[in-house]
């Protein structure tokens, strides 16, 4: 194929849709969508994570034809990326998860929506009926509500269920306390001036209303009322959820089956015993655990000890289509975009997205090119360069007795 670098309206990369939602977005929204837990340190480390992977590119290779379509879960996507479930999407642009859908589905990738998605699971559906779409959830206390949400997102026509399990509890954000954020918005003389400075993002509040946790309303069988939705998501989490309910999902959902938040070898070989299809290395996008390894840092040991029949999925930092082909050629079967595409989203909407993701298409064409190879079958180890400290202790594979017995 062509290669060309899109630069629709000046915007180069990533890092150029971050800085155009920063000045459109309320500082609120704005900092909900950027910033992590506590100081910003484990969100620092996934970006800085990934620049300590250096190339090693093989030259006069035969590089006419270069395509990194591939399978993921079953699906023969365009490139290995997922858009990745992220919540609460309508604060950034009306409609946001209906929009991320049908991106995805244009450009032959899954999209994966989130139980705390301001879009019914069911019109997502409909935005994008012949896309690959993957349902993300959280167990709460009371089950019946992920039961339902597995049986709606089934009846859909949802290929892949991605299990989220590293938030019992949600982290600290200090910018969130700074911000006085919290659902909903509170009307404060601090957020009014902010709207003052933001109008096109303020006229889009008042012209569609502050967005609703829709899909957990439905599942709870409630009226709207956001605060309801906000506190059953954030304070009823089933601190009891164990291994063993693995087989309690499988009783509830018959397709493939992804555990989430997993960063070691341990709790990966965990999942796999128990009978989960793959596992996604993730920190929850530096938002949780302050002082967490990078997930690309534990991708390494976890690939090799896992075999190539268990799907390893990786996210958290990446910002260009030259990550993704580090997170392959370290063993990950693709990679989830968390804020990437959100950046376009916040930015531009339809068309912000729609050119994140070309840009990171083109990106990882262009790597592999310069690389020397041709598919993603052909990006391995020998292609990058690992700092010696991405194979620490923590990620090393624990006892087999202990494992019997988790």
């Amino acid at each position: 194929m062509s290669l060309f670098y899109s630069s629709t309206r000046g915007f180069a990369s990533v890092a150029d849709y971050r800085e155009a939602a920063r000045r459109r977005l309320a500082r609120i929204a704005f900092d909900y969508l950027d910033c992590g837990a506590e100081g910003g340190h484990t969100l620092a480390r996934n970006r800085a994570a990934f620049a300590e992977v250096h190339f090693a590119p093989r030259v006069m290779e035969d590089v006419s034809c270069v395509s990194p379509a591939a399978p993921l879960c079953g699906y023969a996507s365009a490139a290995p990326m997922v858009v990745g479930p992220t919540g609460l999407n309508g604060l950034f642009w009306p409609n946001a998860d209906q929009v991320l859908a049908r991106a995805a589905a244009a450009r032959g990738i899954p999209f994966a929506l989130s139980s705390a998605s301001t879009s019914l699971l069911e019109d997502v559906r409909a935005a994008a009926p012949d896309g690959e779409l993957w349902m993300q959830l959280y167990v709460q206390r009371d089950r019946r509500i992920a039961e339902s949400i597995m049986r709606r997102a089934a009846e859909a026509r949802y290929s892949t269920l991605l299990v989220t399990v590293d938030t019992p509890v949600h982290g600290k954000r200090d910018h969130d306390i700074r911000n006085g954020y919290r659902l909903p918005l509170p009307v404060t003389p601090k957020l009014m001036l902010d709207l003052l400075c933001h109008p096109h993002w303020a006229l889009q509040i008042v012209r569609h209303g502050t967005p609703q946790l829709v899909n957990l309303a439905k599942s709870l069988g409630e009226a709207p009322d956001l605060q309801r939705q906000a506190q059953a998501l954030a304070r009823q989490m089933d601190l009891s959820l164990t291994w063993r309910d693995i087989a309690w999902l499988r009783r509830h959902w018959k397709g493939r089956v992804l555990i989430k938040g997993v960063m070691t070898v341990e709790d990966a070989r965990l999942a796999q015993h128990h009978g989960a299809d793959g596992v996604v290395l993730s920190n929850h996008g530096g938002r949780q655990l302050e002082g967490s390894l990078a997930p690309i840092e534990v991708l390494p040991a976890v690939a090799g000890a896992l075999g190539a029949s268990f799907d390893v999925f990786v996210d958290g930092g990446v910002r260009r289509g030259a990550d993704v082909v580090k997170a392959v050629a370290l063993g990950a079967r693709g990679v989830l975009l968390g804020r990437a595409p959100l950046y376009g989203l916040a930015a531009r909407g339809d068309a912000g997205v729609a050119h994140v993701l070309t840009l990171l298409y083109e990106e990882i064409v262009t790597t592999m090119t310069l690389l020397g190879c041709t598919s993603v079958e052909t990006l391995h180890e020998r292609i990058v360069d690992v700092p010696p400290q991405s194979l620490c202790a923590v990620c090393s594979s624990p006892p087999a007795s202990r494992l019997l017995h988790s």
